[in-house]
């Protein structure tokens, strides 16, 4: 039985149970929504759509439409945000009229299928490529044995700060999560707050419940087992419920305006971010040029080397392309050749997925701002300790707006941030038994 004309619900019913060894179960018709795949003829010219919002993503497909004259790829600008592309490429989908190829972030990757919005790339021979990218990346995309996208960047977790006030106010860079709230306290005794809590920012808080040892989505046979206030994740709400009740950290959304003022200010000194800060810091921060530096992320037990992901994304074949195999072509091009490689990187887009093409030092865009520190190679080292039983589930992009409503509100009344998991475990249940998915709690 093939699973590529499985119905996507199936597919994402026994996605991960695929990952885990256990056997696919059901078996079902389904279509795609651009039918049959056209076959471009020897010499005919054709114009693919790309909607993507990565920083200076026009630069790599002007070279790819210098070089491939025949095969021309217009892009167009998506707003990334509070999500405003992924409403866009629903509605486009439901309306018929997606875009060729897409970028899309891993988490929300299971929601396209529920729509049957992205083209399995594995017919058109899209395994061969695997070995290119780094494994863990390659198979955010892989359900069943279908492949949904060709992977183009991660974002490795790590703390960036200031380092001249750091010094200037003697403290060390914290190793450990207890350092963290000592040096916390430290810089609420001067004045500023170490960093926020950004309460409607879920996907930084799946990066710390990530490196806790979370696994907010598992699988048993064909159902999805539900974790999101599992003890890991509990233990990290607990943690920055404690700083945020103390008042050691701010509450503001981050990498927004008043935020953006804090870190040009010195009144925010650091930040626990993704590899892709250093162009968000360098490009929002000028006035602060070479006081920054990277730092891995603090541990929860100490010596230990436990890291996380914040982001990340790839590029997709929609379902409705008319000439997947063109647009495939593209998407590998895109995101292993050393020229577009040099290109992403020059404009920040994050740590890329490919093995190869690139080395670390490359990645060491903004190295004067970090004040001569080879930072990458602190991602680097991140990446290559994330946990790599992580795998996302279908309905992450709801499930970020229930911990952003969650968390706003124990803000608000005062309550835990532990009632807030309970809160957002037993609504993302209900979300999935409404996409139509067998579910349960996992606890």
């Amino acid at each position: 039985m093939s699973t590529h004309h499985l119905p996507r619900r199936t597919l994402l019913g026994t996605a991960a149970a695929t990952a885990a060894g256990l056997t696919l179960a059901g078996c079902g018709t389904g279509t795609e929504r651009g039918g049959p795949p056209r076959e471009r003829k020897k010499g005919q010219r054709i114009t693919l759509t790309f909607w993507s919002w990565v920083p200076g993503i026009d630069k790599p497909v002007d070279l790819w439409n210098r070089h491939h004259p025949d095969v021309h790829v217009t892009v167009e600008k998506v707003s990334a945000v509070n999500g405003q592309q992924y409403a866009k490429m629903h509605a486009a989908i439901k309306a018929g009229n997606p875009p060729d190829l897409g970028q899309i972030e891993y988490p929300v990757i299971p929601g396209f299928l529920l729509d049957n919005g992205l083209r399995d790339l594995a017919p058109l021979g899209a395994a061969r490529h695997k070995n290119r990218f780094v494994g863990w990346q390659w198979q955010q995309s892989v359900f069943g044995n279908g492949i949904y996208a060709i992977p183009q960047a991660s974002g490795p977790m790590g703390l960036f700060l200031r380092q001249d006030l750091f010094d200037k106010w003697d403290i060390e860079t914290p190793h450990t999560w207890d350092d963290y709230e000592s040096a916390a306290r430290t810089v609420r005794k001067k004045g500023a707050w170490i960093d926020t809590f950004a309460p409607t920012n879920g996907n930084r808080f799946a990066g710390f419940a990530w490196q806790a040892g979370a696994t907010w989505y598992t699988t048993h046979g064909d159902t999805w087992i539900i974790h999101i206030d599992d003890g890991p994740t509990r233990k990290v709400a607990d943690y920055w419920e404690a700083l945020v009740k103390q008042q050691l950290v701010k509450t503001i959304p981050d990498r927004q305006n008043a935020w953006y003022k804090d870190i040009q200010t010195g009144a925010v000194p650091a930040w626990l971010g993704a590899s892709w800060g250093d162009a968000l810091l360098a490009g929002n921060a000028p006035a602060t040029h070479g006081n920054w530096r990277a730092a891995p992320m603090p541990q929860w037990t100490k010596g230990a080397d436990a890291q996380a992901n914040w982001g990340g994304s790839a590029t997709t074949v929609f379902a409705a392309a008319t000439y997947p195999e063109d647009a495939l072509e593209f998407a590998l091009w895109l995101n292993t050749d050393p020229a577009s490689l040099a290109l992403l990187i020059d404009g920040g887009y994050g740590f890329p997925s490919a093995k190869k093409g690139y080395t670390t030092t490359d990645l060491d865009v903004d190295k004067e701002f970090f004040g001569g520190q080879h930072y990458s190679t602190v991602f680097a080292d991140a990446g290559a300790h994330v946990d790599t039983r992580w795998k996302w589930g279908p309905g992450v992009d709801t499930l970020y707006q229930r911990l952003g409503d969650a968390f706003t509100d124990a803000l608000g009344d005062g309550s835990s941030f532990r009632s807030a998991l309970t809160k957002v475990q037993a609504h993302t249940l209900t979300d999935l038994k409404d996409k139509g998915l067998k579910v349960e709690s996992g606890g």
